[in-house]
């Protein structure tokens, strides 16, 4: 019996796939002409990015956690072994919320707004968590403040986990950072973690992940404006119906 081919199919060339049978009112054929150009190049990108997943999860197993940390949660004391609950994959947001700021880091609460509203679909197949110095009843308090329902917050303010995962200098301040921890026959290892920063970003962007994990990117490379480069997200948005619209 012959050995089952286990070769992945082969793909259709992006160029054939790229000739959309899609037309939209008054648009002209150099319109159509390009924007099947720009179809061609989203199948590839599309095609990348199924590629460097599929690197990432086969990975080996990184380095034991040195310590099974202790955090304060919003129910008490909890470990990091304890924070997988029925999962064997836990992922950790380092949010920007030090004991020396007075507000939070306004990028880091725009992803964690739209966390929230995903995390119990996250849920259904890894533990999420957020990680801030802080102590945990001055996250509780902005969490309520935001409106956040379903992300579990926790303080790692007494111990390193912030030093050795975000890379933190608690003397200077505070990173940002994302971190997927795996278990494995009882023993917790680091399996991944976002290493984009300043130095790996290409002139005239902002430093950012590959793929980018904030919708709020990805709804505006969209747009002709693009992400631009006057404004920023805020903390609080004034609204005329509502005192404050969080």
């Amino acid at each position: 019996m012959s050995q089952a081919d286990t070769s992945p199919p082969a793909l259709k060339p992006a160029t054939l796939l790229a000739q959309s049978k899609y037309r939209f009112p008054g648009e002209s054929e150099t319109y159509r002409k390009a924007r099947n150009a720009l179809l061609e190049q989203e199948i590839e990108l599309r095609r990348q990015i199924e590629r460097v997943a599929a690197m990432r999860r086969a990975l080996p197993l990184g380095g034991a956690v040195p310590q099974d940390y202790r955090f304060q949660g919003e129910h008490g004391s909890t470990t990091l072994s304890d924070m997988f609950g029925k999962h064997d994959t836990l992922v950790i947001y380092n949010w920007m919320f030090g004991p020396r700021r007075e507000r939070p880091c306004p990028m880091c609460t725009s992803f964690l707004s739209a966390l929230d509203g995903e995390a119990r679909d996250i849920e259904q197949r890894v533990a999420l968590a957020v990680v801030a110095r802080s102590p945990i009843d001055r996250l509780v308090a902005f969490k309520n403040e935001r409106g956040w329902r379903h992300l579990r917050l926790f303080s790692s303010g007494g111990n390193r986990f912030n030093v050795d995962y975000a890379h933190e200098d608690p003397d200077t301040g505070d990173n940002p950072a994302i971190n997927v921890f795996v278990r494995r026959n009882g023993a917790v290892h680091h399996f991944y973690a976002g290493e984009m920063g300043p130095e790996t970003a290409d002139p005239g962007q902002d430093p950012r992940g590959a793929p980018d994990l904030m919708p709020l990117w990805t709804i505006l490379d969209l747009t002709p404006g693009g992400r631009g480069t006057d404004w920023y997200p805020k903390l609080d948005y004034p609204d005329a119906n509502q005192a404050t619209l969080r």
